[in-house]
């Protein structure tokens, strides 16, 4: 999965779990990556964090 914006809480990868994703790619960013980057190696998945935000508000 790939999304143009950081994930401000780790629900975002536990829904991407159980559609079955196993791969994520975001720029990163939030205060709460750990929990993120925690979910992501506790069930196997590879998240990403390319550290470039592709969208500007």
């Amino acid at each position: 999965m790939a999304s143009d914006a950081f994930f401000p809480f780790p629900d975002c990868v536990e829904i991407a779990h159980k559609a079955g994703i196993t791969v994520v790619i975001q720029p990163g960013g939030s205060i709460k990556d750990q929990q993120s980057i925690d979910f992501c190696n506790s069930h196997q998945m590879a998240m990403v964090m390319t550290g470039v935000r592709h969208f500007k508000h």
